[in-house]
């Protein structure tokens, strides 16, 4: 007990550093975000150099394709790469701009829009053309189905040594880096760009409306972690409601919290 009131007290900020819950408020960004979220995901399991390491990190992969699918996610890209231009180039005249980090910043941007464009509309079909990464997938949506005996290949493929693993496994990976590298630029330029403003949800329930002439993409949500609340988070370009949730273990049902609780709200456009 002495030990860790002495923790406790040599880490004071460990024990209320915030959590950040995001909700992201139209399709776009709901794309972009968990293709961000896979694409980290299979980067730090290729990383691990094991067979099960190599195993979620194709899952992973898997998923990305799976979205990428769906829509033109490469046009939602490039025009928000666009968007993003334009808006920064707003501000070149203005005053007080540091004018060697908005050049920095644009160049990023342009270098990400020209690889992007450069890599051409079928720039995933060598993936999607892949027999061996096809019957993966489809062998996925069965529970346990990429089983050895199921996928001899796989299974062969997986007891190669590691380092031929994660050259093929980076070679998929080149292929989806023009896409996931501007999304990674996106989403951080969206959230830097983030309008801070502190709030109390009374009685754990808080409603905020937004201007309507500056709709927002995406919510986030700070709490400190010794908090013992989480906020279930619903919302459109121009409100939303945040209630908040008492965690009550992973055997009893949260519940709803019934004190004022302050927390921090970022609104990014």
């Amino acid at each position: 007990m002495t030990e860790q009131l002495e923790l406790d007290t040599e880490f004071p900020a460990a024990a209320s550093a915030p959590l950040v819950f995001e909700q992201p408020l139209n399709e776009r960004m709901r794309t972009f975000l968990r293709i961000d979220y896979l694409y980290s995901q299979a980067i730090y399991h290729n990383d691990k150099a094991s067979q099960w390491g190599s195993r979620a990190a194709v899952a992973s992969l898997i998923d990305i394709l799976a979205i990428s699918t769906r829509g033109d996610v490469r046009s939602d890209v490039l025009k928000e790469l666009e968007r993003q231009l334009t808006l920064l180039n707003e501000f070149q005249n203005k005053a007080g701009v540091d004018s060697s980090r908005l050049r920095a910043l644009m160049s990023n941007l342009l270098r990400l829009r020209s690889g992007l464009s450069g890599a051409g509309a079928a720039y995933l079909q060598p993936l999607r053309d892949s027999e061996f990464l096809a019957a993966i997938k489809h062998r996925s949506a069965i529970p346990g189905g990429t089983c050895e005996f199921d996928l001899p290949d796989y299974f062969f493929w997986l007891n190669q040594d590691a380092a031929s693993r994660m050259q093929t496994f980076n070679e998929w990976l080149a292929l989806l880096r023009p896409l996931c590298d501007a999304i990674a630029e996106l989403l951080w330029l969206t959230r830097q760009n983030g309008r801070v403003r502190q709030e109390v949800a009374l009685a754990g329930c808080s409603s905020i409306t937004f201007e309507r002439d500056m709709p927002l993409q995406l919510l986030r949500v700070s709490v400190p972690a010794s908090a013992g609340l989480y906020p279930e988070i619903s919302g459109s370009h121009y409100r939303c409601n945040v209630r908040f949730l008492r965690w009550n273990g992973l055997m009893k049902r949260a519940s709803q919290a019934d004190e004022d609780v302050p927390f921090t709200l970022t609104c990014c456009g």
